[in-house]
């Protein structure tokens, strides 16, 4: 397992909506709607089904499904290569969202051209955007990770969320996300 942290894509980049209509495929939780996410804060997170910094965070994930399901529009996005990672395709990220009780949409970036318009480079990678549909947050859920004692509360991600529904600036002072890389396809023989 290789740490790798969030790129850290700058802040007030705006949510790359063209790139995820054309390149996301639904699995659970329905389509991606662009007029629901208008006006509305998004929280996309990249994720997949086999990462044990996934899986570590999952219940806090389900709880953010349920606290926040009317105020922010959630999405999860699964970018891996199923070429080398087939646990981490449809059928996995079903049985994924069906154990974690998730209602909001987990789409499949196939061709991974989602995840490159994010410069998304870990498991779990977080971000979001303002209800202007630009970045105020990309970091880390919280400190906690798998073995480190740390509470999973998803303090850090839920102070940005608070910060954006009550209309205040979220503090530029942000950790990176720390996760497992992205599994990108293998480069194409000719």
């Amino acid at each position: 397992m290789a740490l790798t942290a969030s790129t850290m894509l700058p802040l007030g980049t705006p949510l790359p909506l063209g790139a995820m209509q054309a390149g996301l495929t639904p699995v659970c939780g329905g389509p991606l709607q662009a007029d629901a996410l208008a006006g509305r804060p998004v929280l996309v997170l990249f994720i997949c089904a086999h990462c044990p910094f996934v899986k570590h965070i999952e219940p806090e994930l389900s709880r953010l499904g349920v606290d926040l399901a009317d105020r922010v529009a959630i999405i999860a996005i699964a970018s891996n290569s199923v070429l080398t990672h087939p646990q981490d395709g449809p059928e996995g990220m079903r049985a994924q969202a069906a154990a974690g009780g998730w209602t909001f949409p987990y789409l499949h970036d196939a061709d991974q051209t989602v995840a490159r318009a994010f410069g998304a480079a870990c498991t779990p990678d977080l971000y979001l955007f303002d209800g202007d549909q630009r970045l105020v947050y990309r970091g880390q859920l919280d400190g906690s990770r798998p073995g480190n004692d740390q509470p999973l509360d998803g303090r850090d991600l839920r102070a940005a969320v608070a910060a954006v529904l009550a209309g205040e600036p979220v503090a530029a002072g942000q950790t990176p996300s720390i996760g497992c890389n992205i599994k990108w396809h293998p480069e194409r023989q000719p």
